[in-house]
């Protein structure tokens, strides 16, 4: 499938990679259908790109919580995950929403609101996390950047 997109312009996006949320995303519950993106002419392997298939000028920038929060392991209830159906732990991967405003110093991560992707079947919900324990707005700039100080030695 070819889809004209705002951020990488004309792509092609094969059927086997679509990722179906069936319940949409936060905000955009009509948006049911994305393609996770990597950026690789930015030569970035850090942030990733949920563009949706059925709006081409939407795309959001999301990223391993892993990368910014080693110990991030929020419980989720399995009711919220129970329509993207039997997940195995190999094939969980979990992904936060990045903000990038004017300011790339003031870049967070939304660590209450994680999207939870069943792999095999293609299927993903974006949660909210329960507690205090996480925050819409972590701040990553600092992280992102002694991780690539400490990449470089």
């Amino acid at each position: 499938m070819q889809i004209k997109t705002r951020v990488f312009g004309e792509v092609t996006i094969d059927d086997d990679k679509i990722i179906h949320f069936p319940s949409g995303i936060i905000g955009f519950p009509d948006l049911q259908d994305f393609a996770l993106i990597h950026d690789e002419e930015r030569g970035t392997d850090t942030i990733h790109w949920l563009q949706s298939i059925q709006e081409p000028a939407f795309a959001m920038p999301v990223m391993d919580p892993l990368i910014v929060r080693p110990d991030y392991n929020p419980e989720v209830d399995d009711e919220l995950l129970k329509n993207i159906g039997e997940i195995q732990p190999d094939e969980l991967l979990v992904m936060v929403t990045v903000t990038v405003p004017k300011e790339i110093e003031k870049m967070t991560v939304n660590l209450k609101g994680p999207i939870v992707i069943n792999a095999a079947q293609r299927l993903a919900t974006q949660v909210i996390v329960e507690g205090d324990e996480y925050i819409v707005k972590f701040p990553i700039y600092d992280i992102l950047n002694q991780n690539k100080k400490k990449a470089g030695e």
